[in-house]
Protein backbone atom coordinates (compact mmCIF):
# COMPACT_ATOMS: atom_id res chain seq x y z
CA UNK A 1 0.00 0.00 0.00
CA UNK A 2 2.77 2.46 0.85
CA UNK A 3 4.50 1.80 -2.47
CA UNK A 4 1.44 3.19 -4.22
CA UNK A 5 1.86 6.54 -2.46
CA UNK A 6 5.58 6.76 -3.02
CA UNK A 7 5.70 5.52 -6.61
CA UNK A 8 3.02 8.00 -7.63
CA UNK A 9 4.51 11.02 -5.89
CA UNK A 10 6.76 13.26 -7.96
CA UNK A 11 8.27 14.80 -4.83
CA UNK A 12 9.20 11.45 -3.29
CA UNK A 13 10.52 9.88 -6.48
CA UNK A 14 12.62 12.89 -7.45
CA UNK A 15 13.99 13.17 -3.92
CA UNK A 16 15.03 9.52 -4.10
CA UNK A 17 16.58 10.14 -7.52
CA UNK A 18 18.41 13.21 -6.21
CA UNK A 19 19.96 11.23 -3.36
CA UNK A 20 21.12 8.47 -5.72
CA UNK A 21 22.62 10.76 -8.37
CA UNK A 22 24.17 13.05 -5.74
CA UNK A 23 25.96 10.09 -4.17
CA UNK A 24 27.30 9.04 -7.57
CA UNK A 25 28.39 12.58 -8.44
CA UNK A 26 30.12 13.12 -5.10
CA UNK A 27 32.03 9.86 -5.56
CA UNK A 28 33.19 10.89 -9.04
CA UNK A 29 34.13 14.43 -7.99
CA UNK A 30 36.05 13.34 -4.92
CA UNK A 31 39.22 13.35 -7.07
CA UNK A 32 38.80 17.08 -7.81
CA UNK A 33 38.51 18.09 -4.17
CA UNK A 34 35.25 19.88 -5.02
CA UNK A 35 31.58 19.06 -4.80
CA UNK A 36 29.77 18.79 -8.15
CA UNK A 37 28.03 22.13 -7.54
CA UNK A 38 31.32 23.97 -7.02
CA UNK A 39 32.59 22.31 -10.20
CA UNK A 40 29.53 23.53 -12.11
CA UNK A 41 30.27 27.05 -10.93
CA UNK A 42 33.82 26.81 -12.30
CA UNK A 43 32.49 25.37 -15.57
CA UNK A 44 30.24 28.40 -16.00
CA UNK A 45 33.16 30.74 -15.29
CA UNK A 46 35.33 28.92 -17.81
CA UNK A 47 32.71 29.47 -20.51
CA UNK A 48 31.61 32.95 -19.37
CA UNK A 49 34.60 34.77 -17.90
CA UNK A 50 34.05 37.87 -15.81
CA UNK A 51 30.36 37.17 -15.18
CA UNK A 52 28.26 39.06 -12.67
CA UNK A 53 27.39 37.30 -9.45
CA UNK A 54 23.70 37.86 -10.23
CA UNK A 55 23.95 36.18 -13.64
CA UNK A 56 25.93 33.31 -12.14
CA UNK A 57 23.13 32.74 -9.62
CA UNK A 58 20.51 32.80 -12.38
CA UNK A 59 22.40 30.26 -14.49
CA UNK A 60 22.90 27.90 -11.53
CA UNK A 61 19.40 28.52 -10.10
CA UNK A 62 20.85 29.52 -6.72
CA UNK A 63 20.05 32.22 -4.21
CA UNK A 64 22.45 35.18 -4.06
CA UNK A 65 23.53 34.24 -0.51
CA UNK A 66 24.45 30.74 -1.66
CA UNK A 67 26.43 32.08 -4.63
CA UNK A 68 28.25 34.49 -2.29
CA UNK A 69 29.21 31.63 0.02
CA UNK A 70 30.39 29.46 -2.88
CA UNK A 71 32.46 32.29 -4.38
CA UNK A 72 34.09 33.05 -1.04
CA UNK A 73 35.07 29.41 -0.59
CA UNK A 74 36.44 29.11 -4.12
CA UNK A 75 38.28 32.44 -3.78
CA UNK A 76 39.88 31.24 -0.53
CA UNK A 77 41.17 28.20 -2.42
CA UNK A 78 42.50 30.40 -5.22
CA UNK A 79 40.12 29.18 -7.94
CA UNK A 80 38.19 32.43 -8.55
CA UNK A 81 38.55 36.16 -8.12
CA UNK A 82 35.88 38.72 -7.39
CA UNK A 83 35.91 42.43 -8.07
CA UNK A 84 33.36 45.19 -7.88
CA UNK A 85 32.47 47.53 -10.71
CA UNK A 86 29.83 49.98 -9.58
CA UNK A 87 27.00 47.87 -8.20
CA UNK A 88 28.15 44.71 -9.98
CA UNK A 89 30.23 41.99 -8.41
CA UNK A 90 32.18 40.33 -11.23
CA UNK A 91 33.55 36.82 -10.84
CA UNK A 92 36.33 35.25 -12.88
CA UNK A 93 38.18 31.95 -12.89
CA UNK A 94 41.89 32.04 -12.02
CA UNK A 95 44.74 30.15 -13.65
CA UNK A 96 44.60 27.71 -10.74
CA UNK A 97 40.87 27.21 -11.36
CA UNK A 98 41.47 26.73 -15.08
CA UNK A 99 44.12 24.11 -14.34
CA UNK A 100 41.55 22.15 -12.32
CA UNK A 101 39.19 21.98 -15.31
CA UNK A 102 40.86 18.87 -16.77
CA UNK A 103 39.99 16.95 -13.60
CA UNK A 104 36.50 18.45 -13.50
CA UNK A 105 35.85 17.55 -17.13
CA UNK A 106 37.01 13.97 -16.47
CA UNK A 107 34.75 13.69 -13.41
CA UNK A 108 31.75 14.76 -15.53
CA UNK A 109 32.67 12.22 -18.20
CA UNK A 110 32.96 9.51 -15.54
CA UNK A 111 29.62 10.46 -13.98
CA UNK A 112 27.81 10.44 -17.33
CA UNK A 113 29.35 7.11 -18.26
CA UNK A 114 28.35 5.67 -14.92
CA UNK A 115 24.67 6.49 -15.20
CA UNK A 116 24.60 5.87 -18.96
CA UNK A 117 25.88 2.35 -18.26
CA UNK A 118 23.06 1.80 -15.78
CA UNK A 119 20.21 3.41 -17.72
CA UNK A 120 21.41 2.93 -21.29
CA UNK A 121 22.68 5.83 -23.38
CA UNK A 122 19.44 6.65 -25.20
CA UNK A 123 17.24 6.27 -22.13
CA UNK A 124 19.66 8.44 -20.16
CA UNK A 125 19.49 11.21 -22.79
CA UNK A 126 15.71 11.07 -23.00
CA UNK A 127 15.25 10.99 -19.23
CA UNK A 128 17.63 13.93 -18.72
CA UNK A 129 15.78 15.92 -21.36
CA UNK A 130 12.41 15.13 -19.77
CA UNK A 131 13.59 16.06 -16.28
CA UNK A 132 15.07 19.32 -17.57
CA UNK A 133 11.90 20.28 -19.44
CA UNK A 134 9.75 19.37 -16.43
CA UNK A 135 11.87 21.45 -14.07
CA UNK A 136 11.63 24.41 -16.45
CA UNK A 137 7.82 24.15 -16.50
CA UNK A 138 7.61 23.88 -12.72
CA UNK A 139 9.96 26.86 -12.24
CA UNK A 140 7.74 29.04 -14.45
CA UNK A 141 4.62 28.11 -12.46
CA UNK A 142 5.99 29.06 -9.05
Amino acid sequence: MLDHYFQNCLYFTTSTLTRAITKMAEEEFRTTGLSPTYAFLLMVLKDKPCISQKELGEILHMAPSTITRFIEKLANRGYVTSRTEGKLSLIDITTKGTELMTSIDQAWINLHKRYDDILGLEESKQFTKLVYETSQKLEKKR
